[in-house]
């Protein structure tokens, strides 16, 4: 698809951003010179201003949402204006932020309710509606899109606020804050909703004020977001006397408006200096405390989890004789953290190309079925393509692939669509630029340490994949490679957090991956895990004593019925789900 099939002119410019008429909008408007489409060049994104049109035109369509109808019926009973007022939060206020009720039909209890409703308008057109029963039952409108709560109001301002739910939102408000947002489900470190907002909401923005809760959960949701906007010009909102969120700070007796006011006046920016004092990570500690050292993220594979269980902010190196399988390997990892944990993934691999092999690869994966038209259902195809589309990117620089490029792009990546995962795949195909006066083992140690500290200032969790030096065979055999066998330095085991080594044993017909470094011990330990490969959707199962029990399930599709049971009912998790062994 081209920016002309979908009717929009960009001229001659070929790079950066363009203004111009939307073709939706155009024919309707009284003002015919409003250039209110913002084109993307570099990305492909477009967004009018006016109408709220949006997509990509690198996607391979343009994704359609459900748009619930406004009624315009703000008349609120007394039942809940009372409500709200016991929440300190006035009519004004509801009004303002067009707040209704209404019956709905909740399918947490079977019945229709009478309900809140939390209207999610953009550019003032309605797109979504969050209906709410007293007694904390919600639900979001089915296929609709799903965007921040008040996101209107931050537009073209120099500061804003991000609360955790539309209450904490109304609350600002009715202190005074106007420029107010909501995440719209729950403190989730899936923050895709705010893609198409980084560039035209949020990148204008000196300062952010994030106010979520203090729970475990939020200080999760703190992080994330930090993450994602930018720690220089973040701030974070605490609260006196104990309260967990805003709303109790207002409500609780001798706080008030006042105590709002005082919490957002004193915010403090994030300490991004390097130098922390105990009080700086009490938060963590006090977590940490409570609910001691967990195991980290896990992948479906029972006797490899044992082993080792994944955190981001670390750097795992992956090392294995050509052609045994550690690429392989590695996208069965990742394509199991991203269904199951959201994590986003960039890749800088060159190796797998052209690039849309790889993805077959993937597709295959995720779908358990062979890459052909044969097997594969054009729905199927359609939806594994959809989704990979916004949670697998590629980079591939055309002038340059040193090691900064790679990090500025993926810099971008993580800005814009927050990713978690960063893959860089191989290490020798990148272009070292090594100073005159250092040698190779001190140049290595400078590389790993870029990737090191760019994985922790974004926690992100970075796999590098590095070829062994030819290893002694015996009988036809190859010796199993380790972190020492990687040709430069000994630098590749003593800097990783995680090191794996993928080996293809001939004589069991079994794919060995050893564990050969886990730093934390509660994160894992060293040992060997033993696959077998199913050639035909390129999945691992484990060795049992029972022939392989092949597993062919269409991951993907489970996956988008429990986002979709997610976002309808607003629950924040589905925790019994988990990928089949």
């Amino acid at each position: 698809m081209n920016w002309s099939d979908l009717g929009i002119n960009i001229g001659t410019q070929k790079t950066g951003q363009v203004k111009t008429l939307c073709p939706e909008c155009h024919s309707k408007r009284t003002d015919k010179k409003d250039k209110s489409l913002s084109c993307n060049l570099e990305t492909g994104a477009f967004n009018c201003h006016y109408c709220n049109w949006h997509g990509n035109v690198n996607a391979k369509a343009v994704k359609t949402y459900l748009k619930p109808t406004w009624m315009n019926n703000t008349m609120l009973s007394n039942d809940i204006v009372k409500w709200f007022d016991s929440r300190g939060i006035n009519q004004s206020t509801l009004l303002a932020l067009r707040v209704t009720e209404g019956e709905e039909y909740m399918p947490q209890k079977g019945k229709n309710c009478q309900t809140i409703q939390f209207n999610y308008f953009v550019n003032d057109t309605l797109l979504n509606v969050k209906y709410r029963t007293l007694d904390k039952y919600f639900k979001l409108v089915s296929n609709a899109e799903l965007v921040p709560y008040n996101i209107d109001s931050i537009y073209g301002q120099k500061t804003c606020i991000i609360t955790e739910g539309e209450i904490d939102c109304l609350s600002f408000v009715q202190c005074g804050f106007y420029s107010v947002i909501s995440i719209p489900n729950g403190a989730t470190t899936n923050l895709s909703y705010l893609d198409r907002f980084i560039e035209t909401h949020f990148e204008d923005k000196e300062e952010i004020l994030i106010a979520v809760d203090t729970d475990l959960k939020g200080i999760t949701l703190k992080a994330e977001l930090i993450r994602r906007l930018g720690a220089e010009r973040c701030k974070v909102v605490t609260y006196e006397q104990d309260c967990k969120d805003i709303n109790e700070l207002l409500c609780k007796p001798g706080c008030g408006v006042g105590a709002v006011q005082r919490a957002v006046q004193e915010a403090k920016f994030v300490k991004i200096d390097g130098i922390f004092e105990v009080s700086d990570v009490s938060e963590g500690l006090d977590v940490l405390y409570k609910n001691g050292l967990s195991k980290g993220a896990v992948i479906g594979h029972s006797k490899f989890d044992d082993l080792i269980s994944w955190v981001t902010g670390r750097l795992c190196i992956v090392t294995g004789i050509p052609s045994h399988g550690k690429s392989e390997f590695l996208d069965e990892i990742i394509y199991r953290l991203n269904l199951k944990y959201k994590w986003r993934v960039a890749y800088f691999s060159p190796e797998n190309h052209p690039l849309e092999w790889h993805i077959s690869k993937v597709v295959s994966k995720l779908t358990g079925k062979p890459f052909n038209n044969e097997h594969l259902s054009l729905k199927e195809y359609d939806e594994a393509v959809e989704y990979l589309d916004t949670n697998y990117f590629f980079i591939a620089p055309k002038d340059s692939s040193d090691v900064e490029t790679i990090l500025e792009k993926a810099l971008t990546l993580v800005k814009r669509k927050g990713i978690k995962i960063l893959v860089v795949d191989p290490y020798n195909k990148l272009e070292h630029n090594i100073p005159r006066g250092i040698s190779e083992t001190q140049y290595v140690s400078m590389f790993l340490d870029q990737l090191i500290n760019f994985s922790k200032k974004h926690n992100l969790l970075c796999f590098l994949v590095a070829h062994p030096v030819k290893m002694k065979m015996e009988d036809g055999v190859y010796e199993t490679p380790n972190l020492y066998s990687i040709n430069g330095s000994s630098h590749f085991y003593n800097k990783a957090d995680y090191g794996l080594s993928v080996y293809r044993n001939i004589v069991s017909n079994t794919v060995e991956v050893h564990i050969l470094k886990v730093k934390f011990r509660h994160l894992g330990k060293t040992g060997v895990a033993g696959f077998h490969f199913n050639i035909n959707n390129g999945r691992y199962v484990e060795v049992s004593d029972n022939p392989p029990l092949w597993d062919n399930q269409n991951q993907l599709k489970k996956q988008i019925f429990n986002n979709r049971l997610s976002e309808h009912s607003h629950q924040q998790e589905i925790e019994d789900w988990d990928l089949p062994a």
